[in-house]
């Protein structure tokens, strides 16, 4: 009776079998522009609400959201008080997003630093959006651990150094091809600030650097830091909503909130 039936059945259950088992492991090696997908949703906080003034959040932060957002994987909440960073709820996600530049050293205070940091060594993931390299600037030797590079700020004498190109375009390109957030990816044009301000000791991988054109020196325009067990990823592009429109930087912001969203911490 039994063979009789699986030999009148087998085939139907051996398609419907073998689509069982697909859709069972698919979610384990799917692959999209070199990242392993995860095969559960990865939980992104983007932190904004304020920054220099010439920074417009409010329009920023709309499009940094829908770029992320075409990766379904990422789960995208936006707070808009940097203070979220001083809360338990921030353990809460596995990935945070700076997207801001506080001026007020007691906002968010060095009580959210040290949970951040915490946080982060811990095996959260960070990621830094354009001049979130000039937040906690009142810690910033503590910050520059973390964040690898920081901005050289206010007091600096920029007789010698200046802080960005003139907003204009200019080539992103890709120096690691091997790693995750940017395998398969090729060097492109963008418009929008092209950091030389920043400075730093501690060990960073670059992934992608640009020329500048007032000065003719290479500086990193995207790199990762190991902190603790988790990672970080710092890219000074986005100084607008439209140079955050432009497609890899979309590629890189979605990949890395993937990378560092599953740290083996």
């Amino acid at each position: 009776m039994c063979d009789s039936i699986r030999s009148k059945s087998s085939g139907v259950l051996a398609p419907l079998f073998l689509g069982w088992l697909f859709a069972l492991v698919s979610p384990l090696w799917a692959q999209d522009d070199g990242v392993s997908q995860p095969a559960t949703a990865v939980s992104v906080l983007i932190v904004t609400g304020e920054d220099y003034p010439g920074h417009k959040w409010n329009e920023t932060t709309p499009v940094l959201k829908e770029q992320l957002t075409k990766d379904q994987t990422l789960d995208v909440d936006v707070d808009e008080d940097s203070r979220i960073l001083a809360s338990p709820k921030l353990h809460d996600y596995d990935v945070v997003v700076l997207h801001f530049k506080n001026y007020d050293p007691k906002k968010p205070g060095r009580k959210a630093f040290d949970n951040m940091k915490k946080y982060v060594e811990n095996g959260g993931g960070l990621v830094l959006v354009h001049f979130a390299c000039g937040a906690f600037e009142e810690f910033k030797e503590d910050y520059e651990k973390i964040a690898g590079r920081v901005w050289i700020g206010l007091e600096h004498n920029y007789k010698d150094r200046h802080q960005h190109d003139p907003y204009g375009p200019f080539t992103v390109d890709i120096v690691d091809n091997d790693h995750p957030i940017t395998k398969g990816m090729t060097s492109f044009k963008t418009r929008d600030e092209l950091y030389t301000c920043l400075e730093g000791k501690s060990d960073i991988t670059v992934l992608a650097t640009s020329v500048s054109k007032v000065d003719g020196k290479t500086y990193p325009i995207a790199f990762v830091v190991e902190c603790g067990k988790g990672r970080v990823f710092h890219c000074v592009l986005g100084h607008d909503a439209a140079s955050l429109e432009v497609r890899e930087v979309g590629d890189l912001f979605r990949n890395a909130c993937v990378w560092v969203g599953t740290s083996p911490g």
